[in-house]
């Protein structure tokens, strides 16, 4: 795990450039993983298996769009919406390009490194709860983050997306959701995490924070913190039915 972290955090600086070199920071990102787990851990790699990945991704992609689709229309009241001027085309493939690598690298470290790391140590149950607090807690360095804004994204984001990858046991249906999520909101014109998204609209709360995020965004509202975790309890009971979950390791006397 410490090992892939380095390598897998080396390759976000490239992911989070933006561009053809974020493209290619989340292609180097997974080169990384796949070595580390090849020569260091030694072990198969499942969760990014190429067969299904496509289907994995478009099922994730579904999901994550769903979610924000769902946000947004229960808080429509809350925001004023204005036509950006600007390249639609141009606008949505540099959203998509910093999406993507975001989303490789993020399910990378935490769901496929930290999170299968720590299930092995004291079960899914309590790897799922640390890498959500972790994933919540970095996220306090983000603009605008507050105590509640760092909950929040470690209710919504640390449990949907690790929910996600129980269930399923894949990296690239977790990065689908998590792609569909980022893109989806930038577009949107929404901050994305604090991080001020220049999208094809501009977007203004003009509603309380609990419900808007202010200026932080929409994963700081208590909207998408609801439905999320009604996503993420079905997930959660599939993956227990499927055998997914491994049980807490109980120490030798």
């Amino acid at each position: 795990m410490l090992t892939g972290i380095v390598g897998v955090g080396l390759a976000s600086s490239l992911a989070s450039a933006g561009g053809v070199v974020a493209v290619l920071g989340a292609a180097v990102a997974v080169v990384v993983y796949w070595a580390v787990m090849r020569y260091v851990a030694r072990r198969d790699m499942p969760e990014i298996a190429k067969s299904g990945a496509v289907t994995q991704t478009l099922s994730g992609f579904a999901i994550g769009f769903g979610f924000i689709t769902v946000s947004m229309l229960m808080l429509l009241t809350e925001f004023s919406f204005d036509e950006r001027p600007g390249n639609g085309l141009s606008i949505v493939a540099s959203m998509a390009a910093m999406s993507l690598g975001a989303a490789v690298t993020e399910e990378l470290l935490f769901r496929g490194l930290a999170l299968q790391a720590l299930e092995k140590l004291c079960g899914s149950w309590a790897a799922l709860t640390i890498t959500a607090v972790l994933f919540g807690g970095l996220h306090l360095a983000n603009p605008g983050a507050t105590l509640w804004s760092s909950i929040a994204i470690a209710l919504e984001a640390g449990v949907l997306l690790g929910a996600a990858f129980l269930w399923k046991r894949n990296i690239w249906f977790a990065v689908g959701l998590h792609f569909a999520w980022n893109t989806t909101v930038g577009l949107i014109g929404i901050p994305v995490s604090g991080h001020a998204s220049q999208g094809l609209m501009t977007t203004t709360p003009t509603g309380p924070d609990l419900l808007t995020g202010g200026d932080f965004g929409l994963e700081a509202s208590i909207v998408p913190v609801i439905v999320s975790l009604l996503l993420a309890v079905p997930m959660l009971i599939a993956a227990h039915r499927r055998g997914n979950l491994l049980p807490m390791r109980r120490s030798r006397r």
